[in-house]
């Protein structure tokens, strides 16, 4: 029979798009009756993700998967993120239209490909109606968890049925109870985005048309989120659920995105460290902290004696957009007097972190983290437990999951938030202090968790695993939507 052809469209941010590229990679090694068609939107704002996409034109998939370069676009930049997604995404759906146009006459011959479905990122569900000009259908692809994913569905019947106004939340001791979670969620974990008027508004209408696809594939595994998984049966007017994870890029981002010279240096000093022992912080492509709160994670270190190692750099401005972080040009001006003399033997201060190539290091006893998805599953995948330190999109939430319904990670805070704010607190170092030598502990019962939860995932990802199941129940239904 005829090749079924997918047409994906990640978003642009390296969270999103790295793993969507594990999706398309995985299903054409999957079945050779399909191909893919990457359709890829610019934006000059990251370097490192766009040496990430560099490289994959000398990739070894290209025979499978072809990279179409969408034309560039201007678009306004807002202070609000997320109003200026919305707005680059909706200016792409005529360069889409055209660019699918052309690849179907280029697939005129019998025995080319069929136009089968879009993939779309989670962000760029608008792309449905692009999708429907085609007559094909559209999967969405979810790259956070599936209690997220049922969140925000949750929201957004509250708004939409129900006529709630969800930015009442704000501040509020409200719990929420969701058929996706054993406990209550407390109002103070909601991502900021939602309470925000604005950026709300917007996020809530891509969740409405989420329910218009064929299916979700989300980041996940059933062993992980059970309880969440199985409630998406019996729910009314959801799609299909796809849990496809942990999806991983293990080989290849670190060396694409780059770290400068830094990195043999870091795994030399990592060789250096017992097994188990060091404390690796890390916030993420957007996680910074300001001079004070800076100097309160040192005392936490210096005092807790544990070795360290920490991605430390300045956060981006308020309001800046899409603004990254960026290096310190001098460390000694941010954190406390002497503190590099009294810790040079057991820690080191780096700043962009290979975070991959640390994680999957004997020596990483534990990992600081921001609870950024894909964070959260590398860290499981290289069984490291995590003490949470949410900052900014759905971290908060996710950490409220980690810690109080998986139980698989130390707390450091649970609703600390960088975005949507102005009351910025500073965290002590005293309870950054207890989270790190909680986390630190040898037989804990959420070391012992992290220990299963890792086993399990590699088992989903197996011949017979319940991911490598649902990936192949989506080629069934692609394969089937492309027969004449």
């Amino acid at each position: 029979m005829k090749k079924a052809e997918l047409v994906f469209f990640p978003l642009p941010g390296r969270g999103h798009f790295v793993s969507i590229l594990e999706i398309a990679k995985l299903l054409v090694a999957r079945d050779d009756r399909l191909c893919i068609t990457v359709l890829i939107m610019r934006l000059s704002i990251d370097s490192k993700l766009a040496a990430y996409i560099e490289s994959l034109n000398d990739s070894s998939y290209t025979e499978c998967i072809q990279f179409i370069d969408l034309p560039q676009t201007s678009f306004k930049q807002e202070t609000n993120a997320m109003v200026s997604v919305s707005s680059f995404i909706e200016s792409q759906k005529p360069h889409v239209k055209e660019a699918v146009t052309k690849l179907k006459e280029s697939r005129s011959g019998s025995n080319s490909p069929r136009l089968a479905g879009f993939v779309v990122d989670m962000f760029c569900s608008s792309m449905v109606d692009v999708a429907n000009d085609f007559g094909v259908p559209t999967y969405l692809f979810f790259p956070s968890s599936a209690s997220f994913l049922s969140l925000m569905l949750h929201l957004q019947t509250l708004r939409d049925e129900q006529k709630q106004d969800i930015t009442e939340f704000k501040d509020s001791d409200a719990e929420l109870v969701l058929s996706s979670f054993m406990k209550p969620i407390p109002a103070r974990v909601l991502p900021g985005v939602v309470l925000h008027r604005e950026g709300g508004t917007l996020i809530l209408d891509y969740a409405r048309r989420w329910r218009e696809t064929k299916g979700i594939i989300v980041n996940t595994f059933l062993e992980l989120e059970s309880y969440a998984i199985h409630s998406f049966s019996d729910a009314t007017n959801t799609p299909p659920v796809y849990p496809v994870g942990p999806i991983l890029n293990l080989k290849g981002e670190d060396s694409h995105v780059g770290s400068g010279d830094q990195r043999p240096d870091i795994m030399k000093w990592l060789d250096d460290q017992p097994q188990s022992s060091v404390v690796f912080l890390c916030f993420g492509s957007r996680g910074g902290f300001g001079d004070n709160q800076v100097k309160e994670i040192a005392k936490a270190l210096e005092r807790g004696g544990f070795p360290f190692l920490w991605s430390l750099r300045r956060p981006p401005p308020k309001g800046g957009g899409f603004a990254f972080p960026t290096e310190h040009e001098n460390l000694e001006e941010v954190l406390p007097e002497g503190f590099l003399d009294r810790t040079a033997r057991i820690g080191k201060i780096i700043g962009w972190a290979p975070q991959v190539a640390i994680l999957s290091h004997p020596a990483i006893g534990g990992f600081v983290s921001h609870c950024g998805w894909n964070s959260i599953l590398e860290s499981l995948w290289f069984g490291v437990p995590i003490a949470t330190w949410p900052l900014y999109a759905e971290q908060q939430f996710n950490a409220f999951e980690m810690v109080k319904e998986m139980e698989v990670a130390a707390e450091i805070m649970l609703d600390y938030r960088t975005e949507y704010t102005d009351n910025q607190i500073i965290v002590t170092s005293e309870e950054i202090e207890r989270g790190i030598k909680q986390l630190m502990e040898n037989d804990s019962k959420i070391r012992k968790n992290v220990k299963e939860m890792t086993e399990k995932g590699k088992k989903a990802l197996m011949d017979g695993g319940s991911s490598h199941f649902s990936l192949g129940r989506i080629i069934d239904d692609v394969i089937t939507d492309s027969m004449p």
